[in-house]
């Protein structure tokens, strides 16, 4: 959504750019953020979102989905008009809206009675990709002033205007029919009730109550419709719903690699379940999903509420998967290998939760979420008391569960990298930093995280390395902070085109805060390579800040860092927060999208480039100069025949003299390729 507006309540508090993208400072102690979100252009459903925070504060990185609002169509206010809600393929509608004739008026309230431009656009729960847009976090309190949650069957966005969409119209005496064969649990059809979202609180109110009414329809069949009652005033987005109360909370950690060591835990993970209901007969198979939750992990991993079942453990499933900065976690793998161990829930639960990767079955589809079913645990059972599924009453059990406890797992892939600090420093424990001249981060509060962006054009991926050393502070000039290695990304559309993001320690005051260090920093690929050009805004940035670093060598690139935090016109990208991992993250983030406000993790290799070099693959057994010259015998075998002429004594005299002008033999060794030799 570009230059769309984001209101908060009736303020409204930013604006999205160019890319859709959006930065909103939170207090400190927001645990639950209600934002709306407008699409001035009216491509988009006008989108209500409640964003979990963490209280401690630092950067959250959040994605926000939102429907594409449905084409409008022409309806006659002196007609009575039938708009069906749902539109799958294959499947009947899971209602329909009827307005009777004469039901439009203005805002005003006198009545209109010329053609109305209608737009509805149906979330349906039959299409799992949907859930994901879903309105607010599916809400509402009781009588007792408890918050419960809903299981939807569908939500709805209206927007009535006259002819020429000048004027919004207000609707009396809408009738909504919901298809009772479309509600498969048949517990949930007395409790079905009729909502409107109020956006102030993103949470939602009781508009009225469902009866049933048996209704004969075009094909001549009998059908029982659930039929509730409402008007269209100021609020326009619905929501057909059941209250439910079976609810249990699942365990989930997040973790920085495989290893899954307690230590290497992610703080800050959006982790999102979609509830499901599975087709009869097919657990694996849902037939729709009803609810969205999203939690942040903290350090101690996170609990999400989801529905769940103590008689049938496939009354309902979960749909769970996480992301960080807008990179999607990868679940643990559940085909060809099942390792209970590694997906950290032990036998014979696991078999009960049936877990399932997304590629069980298709090992083309992303691994990026896994599917449960949600059987509540039974109380006197030893092997389901200590998680992954906790009851709902059991909520500070799961909070304060151990690593030791069962839970489930995602994990960041990082491909090949190598960090290397002269000083040791834990980034998830802030603590564990002191003060010492060579220190990566100079400033426990402060975590400025850099990155420079490298485009390598070759066959092969490389790693690429970064050594920093101090270069104009007296006390570190020639000693090492750090190094970083980091592979090359392959480049979706291009061939023979990968980039990294390559960290590098930013220039800046030591931890004594008496004098700058510009940071002697080496880029180095590992490899074959030449390097080809240099970001002309970046070299003209580093010339006109003194001193300069040579820059002798082709093979590498050698910068004095910049001390000021320049943008993707450089390919520099800089961010500063109180977190270190959260700085790396979005830092990270707009390398890979080579902006300074978008965030991305697909490689964008066209964009933000600071450096490029050409990289080669050496042939096996390609032998180079030197070892030609080293091979070969300086005079030829007996068994060599020399045919030709001998030159005469003037020939090479003539020969000698021209070589003495030109001051350089030219040498040409038979069956090398000729390349410049650098050292």
């Amino acid at each position: 959504m570009r230059f769309g507006h984001v209101y908060l309540g009736n303020n409204r508090v930013s604006m999205t750019g160019y890319k859709g993208t959006f930065t909103l400072h939170v207090p400190q102690d927001t645990e639950r953020l209600v934002l709306t979100f407008v699409d001035r252009l009216q491509k988009f459903v006008n989108t209500t979102k409640v964003l979990p925070f963490n209280k401690k504060g630092s950067a959250v990185f959040h994605e926000i989905k939102m429907l594409r609002r449905k084409e409008p169509i022409i309806l006659e206010a002196m007609e009575t008009n039938i708009i069906p809600l749902g539109d799958m393929d294959g499947e009947d509608p899971m209602g329909e809206l009827e307005i009777p004739s004469k039901s439009f008026y203005r805002q005003n309230g006198e009545p209109y009675t010329g053609k109305v431009k209608a737009s509805v656009t149906f979330l349906d729960p039959r299409n799992i990709s949907t859930a994901t847009a879903a309105q607010s976090d599916l809400n509402f309190i009781n009588d007792e002033g408890d918050t419960f949650p809903l299981r939807t069957y569908g939500m709805f966005s209206v927007d009535f205007t006259d002819e020429a969409a000048s004027e919004s119209l207000n609707v009396g005496k809408v009738k909504v029919h919901l298809d009772s064969t479309q509600v498969k649990m048949p517990e949930h059809m007395p409790m079905m009730k009729l909502w409107s979202l109020n956006p102030d609180t993103g949470l939602w109110e009781e508009e009225g109550d469902f009866r049933f009414e048996s209704q004969r329809r075009k094909r001549r069949e009998d059908r029982t419709f659930l039929v509730g009652n409402m008007e269209i005033r100021e609020r326009r987005l619905f929501n057909l719903d059941v209250p439910e109360s079976r609810r249990c909370f699942i365990k989930v950690r997040a973790y920085r690699s495989e290893r899954f060591l307690p230590s290497e835990q992610i703080q800050g993970v959006v982790v999102s379940v979609i509830n499901l209901e599975p087709r009869a007969g097919f657990s694996s198979n849902p037939r729709a999903w009803g609810r969205f939750d999203s939690v942040l992990t903290g350090p101690n991993g996170a609990c999400l509420p989801a529905f769940c079942d103590d008689q049938s453990p496939d009354a309902y499933s979960a749909y769970v998967l996480a992301s960080l900065a807008g990179e999607e976690l990868e679940a643990v793998e559940s085909s060809p290998k099942f390792n209970p161990n590694a997906i950290g829930v032990p036998q014979p639960y696991l078999n009960k939760l049936k877990y399932r990767r997304t590629d069980h079955e298709d090992p083309r589809v992303k691994k990026t979420a896994f599917q449960i079913s949600m059987a509540k645990p039974r109380p006197n059972s030893a092997e389901e008391s200590n998680g992954p599924i906790y009851a709902f009453e059991n909520l500070q059990a799961c909070e304060e569960a151990p690593p030791s406890a069962a839970h489930f797992r995602f994990y960041q892939i990082e491909g090949d990298r190598y960090d290397y600090n002269t000083v040791p420093f834990n980034e998830d424990d802030p603590m564990s930093w002191t003060e010492d001249y060579l220190a990566w981060w100079p400033k426990p509060m402060e975590f400025r995280a850099c990155y420079i962006k490298v485009k390598i054009v070759g066959p092969l991926e490389v790693n690429v390395r970064s050594r920093n050393m101090g270069g104009t502070h007296r006390q570190t000039v020639g000693k090492l902070y750090g190094i970083r290695d980091v592979k090359s990304t392959r480049d979706r559309d291009q061939p023979n085109v990968s980039s990294a993001c390559l960290e590098f320690k930013c220039s800046g005051m030591l931890y004594d805060q008496d004098r700058v260090d510009r940071t002697l920093v080496k880029v180095i690929p590992q490899g074959s390579c030449h390097r080809a050009s240099v970001n002309s805004m970046l070299h003209e940035y580093l010339v006109n800040h003194l001193p300069l670093a040579v820059n002798n060598d082709t093979s590498e690139y050698t910068m004095l860092a910049p001390l000021d935090p320049l943008g993707h016109n450089y390919g520099i990208y800089t961010v500063t927060d109180q977190d270190p991992r959260t700085a790396k993250e979005i830092a990270l983030g707009r390398c890979f999208d080579g902006s300074s406000d978008g965030s991305s993790r697909v490689m964008k290799s066209n964009v933000g480039v600071a450096l490029t070099f050409n990289c080669v693959e050496r042939q096996v057994g390609r032998q180079s100069a030197f070892q030609y010259l080293q091979s070969t015998s300086a005079r030829p075998s007996p068994a060599s025949t020399v045919r030709g002429r001998a030159p005469s004594r003037r020939q090479r005299a003539s020969s000698g003299s021209q070589r003495q002008r030109r001051g350089v033999a030219s040498l040409r060794f038979p069956g090398v390729a000729q390349q410049p030799l650098s050292n």
